[in-house]
């Protein structure tokens, strides 16, 4: 049976003033790959909508050059404001290190995740994506984290990749402290925990079995 899916993309665009960053191409061209060739019918939508910015693009690899002609051919993203998560049977926050700076504080970014959550859907976050989930809360207040084991990108991996002192907090810690149990796996190394309709992934590496898990939910 075909599924709804969302995924949510980041719309900031500057890394601490070291470069530019955005999201993370792959973590939502290959999740994006994985849920049509499901069957299921898949939007996507940033928070500021139009072009999202983007990091980490690989020409070479053909699922996200279709992702991106894909994009261009819709005329970009949507703007998460406007859209109504009722349609949907669960989202997909995807990484990049822009969602450190939009996806903590955006009233889109709670409200979808809340909704989709709390009319039965799945929930997903890969890599920095999780940083949608460090102020999501459900209607009676509790953080939708608060006592699940969850995998995000890891302060090691962080340190490893020299952005410690950049980005505005370290996710696994944040994560932490609205309750969440935060199980880190191998630098670098793919890593999906699954906790309930709740799935979360490491890192880049982790975004197609991630995708996997949500087909599996969802079938």
């Amino acid at each position: 049976m075909t599924k709804r899916i969302l995924i949510a993309l980041t719309s900031h665009d500057d890394l601490g003033g070291r470069r530019s960053t955005g999201y993370y191409v792959p973590e939502a061209a290959h999740p994006w790959h994985v849920f049509t060739k499901a069957g299921h019918q898949v939007d996507v939508a940033s928070v500021r909508g139009g072009e999202p910015p983007r990091d980490g693009f690989d020409p070479g690899d053909p699922v996200q050059a279709d992702f991106l002609a894909e994009l261009a051919r819709r005329g970009g993203t949507a703007r998460l404001a406007d859209v109504d998560p009722a349609g949907y049977d669960a989202v997909l926050y995807a990484g990049g290190h822009g969602t450190m700076w939009d996806f903590p504080g955006d009233p889109g970014v709670q409200r979808v995740g809340r909704e989709v959550y709390e009319r039965g859907g799945v929930v997903a976050a890969v890599c920095h994506g999780p940083a949608a989930l460090v102020n999501l809360t459900l209607s009676d207040g509790t953080h939708l984290v608060s006592g699940r084991r969850v995998a995000a990108f890891t302060n090691a991996e962080e340190s490893a990749v020299g952005l410690t002192d950049v980005v505005p907090f370290l996710l696994a810690d944040a994560l932490t402290a609205s309750g969440a149990e935060h199980v880190p796996g191998a630098d670098f190394q793919p890593r999906v925990e699954v906790d309930g309709r709740l799935v979360t992934g490491q890192n880049p590496a982790s975004a197609t079995p991630l995708a996997e898990r949500v087909v599996e939910l969802l079938g």
